[in-house]
Order: structure tokens, then C-alpha cells, then sequence
């Protein structure tokens, strides 16, 4: 399922849930940023770890790619070392990022607001989809939430669509009206109001709504979190 800006964020989105892994950081003291000092190694460390996952690089790939060797890169993942500015730039670099996404200095802070009249809005009139992303497009979000509406016989997209997010992206969508079809890889699978299904994003996939009357649903985007 498209989503606005997906195309255009796609490079960045490969640490958008780092957050997974940041869950031993130190506590967040008053006016901290919540992902604490952002050279803190128990803080980075986590991040370019799940970073580096997300991307399905192993250490080696990274080295090369970095020019940061990989007892070096290893050592920064399990927390036991604080890398200098310019050894996170090369990090940064080689995961496709800059710096400042590496090390969120991007966020803006810990409270983000966006107004029901700042919703970017999109989808595909002829196809009887309309669409709100709800949340803000801003380096440093871990998910995206979205609103879409689908019209008697509409849909999302169509079977031979390719998959629209990256690898190891995973969706949550609830049904809060009408009803639902999703299809997901070859198979489909029908939706009521109140249902919510969990699906892995990089597979192709629409949703339709075989109804008589219109549909929407609530669609959580995670991207990049590595599949067990």
C-alpha cells in the first residue's frame, strides 16, 4: 500500500525503528532528549545495531561500506566504545544516512503534534482511495500512522503492484467501518469492523473493499523491523 512520501523517505526509513533496540539506554533525566546523550555507547551502540540489521548488512558489509573496521564496528554495537564524530559520520555514510539521522539529532523533541488541517493527504480517486497520514513526515519517526477510505469497489492498489516498503517492514491495519479485504502475497483474507490484522509489509499486498457501502481503516506502518 503507497503511502505519501513513502518513495522519498525510503533511503532514511532504514533506521526509522531503531528504538526497538535502544530499550537499555539510561533513564531519560528532565530535559534530556528521549533517546538520551547521543554519543552515549550503550545508546548508539543499540541504534546502529538495529540500523545495520534493518538494512541486512552483516558487520563486514558495513566495514566496507564505512570504511570503519569490524572489531571496531562490533565493539561500538555492544556498547563498549564511544566512536568520535567523524567515525559515526563513516558509520552514518554507510548506512545511507547523515549524521544527524544516525545520531536523531533530527527529532524535534519528545512531543509531536500535527492538526487534523496538517495531515498530508493522498490515494487514488480513481481507484476510490483516499488517504490522511496522521503523523508528522520528519526524520526520526519509528512509524506511520494513516487513515484510508475506500469507496463501494475500491482499493488500495492492484494485485500485479509491487511491494511498496522496504524489506522487514510490517503493517497494522484496523477496520473501523464496513468491510475489508485484504491481499496479501496471493492471498486474501476478509476484514469486519473492529477487526485488526498484522501483515508483513514487504510482500505484495492492497487492500479492497467488497461492500456496498464505503470502508476505512486505520493503518500502523513500522518499517524496517527484522522478522524473527
Amino acid at each position: 500500500m503507497a503511502v505519501v512520501g513513502e518513495r522519498s523517505a525510503r533511503k532514511g526509513r532504514a533506521g526509522v525503528d531503531a528504538a526497538a533496540a535502544v530499550g537499555n539506554a539510561p533513564a531519560r533525566q528532565p530535559g534530556q532528549s528521549a533517546g538520551g546523550d547521543p554519543l552515549d555507547p550503550p545508546v548508539i551502540g543499540a541504534r546502529v545495531k538495529a540500523l545495520r540489521e534493518a538494512a541486512s548488512m552483516s558487520l563486514r558489509d558495513l566495514a566496507l561500506r564505512s570504511g570503519v573496521s569490524a572489531p571496531m564496528l562490533s565493539q561500538v554495537e555492544r556498547g563498549e566504545t564511544s566512536p568520535t564524530l567523524t567515525v559515526a559520520a563513516r558509520i552514518a555514510a554507510g548506512l545511507d544516512l547523515r549524521l544527524s539521522q544516525l545520531l536523531r539529532l533530527d527529532e524535534g523533541g519528545t512531543v509531536t503534534i500535527v492538526r487534523a488541517s496538517e495531515r498530508r493527504r493522498g490515494g487514488n480517486p480513481r481507484r476510490g482511495h483516499g488517504l490522511e497520514v496522521l503523523t508528522a513526515a520528519a526524520p526520526g519517526q519509528r512509524a506511520e500512522l494513516s487513515r484510508h477510505t475506500l469507496a463501494r469497489g475500491g482499493a488500495t492498489g492492484a494485485a500485479d503492484d509491487p511491494p511498496m516498503h522496504e524489506p522487514g517492514s510490517r503493517e497494522t491495519a484496523l477496520v473501523e467501518r464496513g468491510r475489508v479485504v485484504l491481499v496479501c502475497d496471493g492471498q486474501r483474507y476478509e476484514l469486519a469492523a473492529g477487526d485488526c490484522v498484522t501483515f508483513d509489509a514487504d510482500l505484495p499486498h492492497h487492500f479492497e473493499n467488497p461492500g456496498r457501502d464505503e470502508a476505512a481503516f486505520l493503518a500502523i506502518l513500522s518499517a524496517g523491523l527484522r522478522r524473527s
